[in-house]
């Protein structure tokens, strides 16, 4: 069968989201985000490590297995492992003991994912720039390419024994592997199957299109973001996303293109905003559209 957009409908993939689109911990339990994303029609929620907090480098074991049995109990997979965490200690700073920081910093994360029942890790390997990030200097491309392999190779053989995948992310604005070629060059580079891509549709929109990287990335992809842009707009940061369908993402091809390569994990929506009111709306509005993409409802 087809939809309106004559592609097949049922693709084999899971709806999930991301929790920085939930008003947590401000308004929601983590108890309760978990519960509205699977009233909502989620199979899975990608959750955010932080400096401190219950959901942080600093969390126990216990208290990770604790979150875990949560999201089983509701009946909810966790999606992944992501953190703002690579920002403000970049791997690839000019700041020796911030790169430092920024290393320490994500290989306490290769534990907790596996403690929270994933594989998967994304890891933003470095930066040429972030002008979101107080004091940030330039670092030269070749300077960060550098830092950012020798990073990810400190990161490697724990992610290996812990059998978690470090998924390369490339964040927008940051002027680091702007083209899939450098993406797939840098991933296969370490010769490990724990080295994949986290691809993002949104963080390249600006200046390209995302169904143009899927097949060139290929089976590297391990996990997906789906963020929402509009060409039209003038702005590109972390506040001019849109919700899902309100843009100019062809999502009719990125579908076609990530299923061709075989696709069959996560498509998890990115936002970084709750909605100021009814956050509950957001959820189940980014659950229909994701039907919508997916070919579930035509």
């Amino acid at each position: 069968m087809k939809n309106s957009n004559g592609v097949n409908s049922g693709y084999e993939m899971k709806k999930s989201i991301n929790l920085w689109a939930f008003p947590y911990p401000a308004q929601w339990t983590l108890k309760e985000c978990f519960e509205i994303a699977k009233d909502a029609g989620f199979e899975g929620i990608e959750l955010n490590i932080d400096a401190e907090g219950e959901l942080s480098v600093q969390s126990k074991p216990a208290q990770l297995l604790e979150i875990r049995r949560l999201a089983e109990q509701v009946g909810i997979e966790i999606s992944g492992v992501c953190s703002f965490l690579f920002w403000p200690y970049s791997m690839t700073s000019n700041d020796s003991d911030q790169r430092a920081k920024g290393i320490e910093m994500a290989e306490s994360m290769i534990e907790p994912a596996q403690q929270l029942g994933t594989q998967n890790l994304l890891v933003v390997p470095g930066a040429t720039f972030a002008s979101w990030v107080e004091k940030a200097e330039p670092v030269p491309p070749e300077i960060c390419d550098r830092r950012a392999r020798e990073a990810v190779r400190r990161l490697l053989p724990k992610a290996e024994a812990a059998g978690v995948y470090l998924n390369i992310e490339n964040i927008f604005m940051n002027a680091f592997l702007f083209s899939p070629q450098e993406m797939r060059e840098f991933v296969d580079s370490f010769s490990s199957k724990n080295v994949r891509v986290h691809f993002d549709t949104g963080n390249i929109a600006e200046y390209q299109f995302p169904e143009h990287w899927i097949p060139i990335l290929g089976e590297r992809i391990q996990n997906v973001h789906l963020k929402e842009w509009d060409r039209r707009s003038a702005g590109f940061g972390l506040n001019s996303f849109r919700t899902l369908l309100d843009g100019t993402t062809n999502w009719p091809a990125v579908m076609k293109e990530l299923d061709q390569i075989g696709y069959r994990g996560y498509l998890t929506f990115e936002y970084f905003h709750p909605f100021q009111h009814y956050p509950e709306a957001l959820i189940y509005q980014t659950s229909d559209a994701l039907d919508w993409i997916l070919g579930r409802k035509t």
